[in-house]
C-alpha cells in the first residue's frame, strides 16, 4: 500500500506531492485532528464570550431569558446545546490526544506493513460522539436548574449551596473506584487497541465510542463543576482542560486525589459559608 501511494506521488507537482506525503501519514492527520477541532471548539466560545462582553444584558437575557420564564425556543435551546458542544470539544480533545496518538502509532507500524488502516478521524468521531451526547444532557440539566431559579441570565450560580454541593460531588468522585478504573484505560490506551483493533472504518468508530466512554467516566463530574464556576467561564475552561489532561498524562494517584482535596476544601467552605449566611433568618 505504501509503495503504491509513494508511486502516485511521482505524477504530482512537487508541492503537492510534499502535502500528500505529510497527509499520508496518520501522526499528522491525528494532530491536525485534535487542534483543528479544539481550535474550532474554542473559536466558537470566545465569539460568544466576546459577545457577552460587549453586550452582556442584551446578549445573555434574549439567550437564557426563554429558559427561565419557560417559554422555551428552538433557537435558545440550539445556543446553549451548540455552546456545551463547543465546551466539551475544546476541553476534552486535547485530553485524548495521547489515546488517538497511540492509535495513529499502531496504524503507522500498520502502514509501514502494507496492512489496510483506517484514519484516524474515524476514531475522533466516535470520541466526540461520546461528549456530543453529553452535551445534550448538561444542556437538559441547565434547562432544569435555570428554571428552578439556581442559574442566573448571565449563567452563573445563585447559590452557594448548589456550587458547594456539586464541587463536593467532584471531589468526592475524584476518591472513588469507577474515577480510578476509567483513568486506567484513559491513561493506557495501547492494550485496549491491541485486543480490539479493527480495519473497518464502523470499527475503528466503536473503538473511540468506547474510549470516550471511558474518558466520559473518568471526567463527567469535573464537567459539572462549569455550573458551579459559571458555564461561560473561559478561565475555568481552560483550567479544568489543563486539570483533565494533566491527569491523563501522569500516572498514579497522587495528582488526582491533590484536586479532589482541593474540591472537598473549596466545596466545604462554600457549603458553610451558604448556610452560615442563612443561619440568622432561621433564628
Amino acid at each position: 500500500m505504501s509503495e503504491t501511494v509513494s508511486h502516485s506521488f511521482k505524477y504530482l507537482p512537487p508541492s503537492a506531492a510534499g502535502l500528500g506525503h505529510v497527509f499520508a501519514r496518520p501522526k499528522v492527520v491525528a494532530g491536525l485532528c485534535v487542534i483543528g477541532l479544539a481550535g474550532l471548539g474554542w473559536f466558537y466560545l470566545a465569539l460568544l464570550s466576546a459577545g457577552t462582553a460587549t453586550g452582556r444584558l442584551g446578549f445573555l437575557q434574549a439567550l437564557c431569558g426563554p429558559l427561565q420564564d419557560g417559554s422555551l425556543t428552538i433557537r435558545g435551546v440550539g445556543i446553549v446545546a451548540s455552546m456545551w458542544c463547543a465546551m466539551t470539544l475544546a476541553m476534552m480533545l486535547p485530553s485524548a490526544a495521547p489515546m488517538i496518538l497511540t492509535y495513529t502509532e499502531i496504524a503507522d507500524t500498520a502502514a509501514r506493513k502494507a496492512e489496510h488502516i483506517v484514519s484516524p478521524f474515524a476514531l475522533a468521531a466516535g470520541y466526540a460522539a461520546v461528549w456530543i451526547g453529553f452535551s445534550f444532557a448538561a444542556t437538559l440539566m441547565q434547562i432544569i436548574v435555570m428554571r428552578v431559579g439556581l442559574l442566573d441570565a448571565e449563567m452563573t450560580s445563585t447559590s452557594g449551596l448548589f456550587s458547594g454541593a456539586i464541587l463536593v460531588l467532584a471531589g468526592v468522585y475524584q476518591f472513588s473506584a469507577l474515577k480510578h478504573a476509567c483513568l486506567t484505560h484513559c491513561r493506557q490506551p495501547f492494550p485496549f487497541f491491541f485486543t480490539n483493533w479493527s480495519t473497518t472504518p464502523a470499527g475503528v468508530f466503536k473503538l473511540g465510542l468506547k474510549q470516550g466512554l471511558y474518558c466520559l467516566g473518568c471526567c463527567w463530574a469535573m464537567m459539572l463543576v462549569m455550573f458551579a464556576a459559571g458555564v461561560m467561564n473561559i478561565v475555568w475552561m481552560a483550567v479544568l482542560g489543563i486539570v483533565m489532561t494533566t491527569e491523563k498524562v501522569l500516572t498514579g494517584r497522587r495528582f488526582t486525589y491533590g484536586v479532589g482535596v482541593v474540591l472537598l476544601a473549596f466545596g466545604t467552605a462554600i457549603v458553610l459559608a451558604a448556610l452560615a449566611s442563612q443561619w440568622p433568618m432561621r433564628s
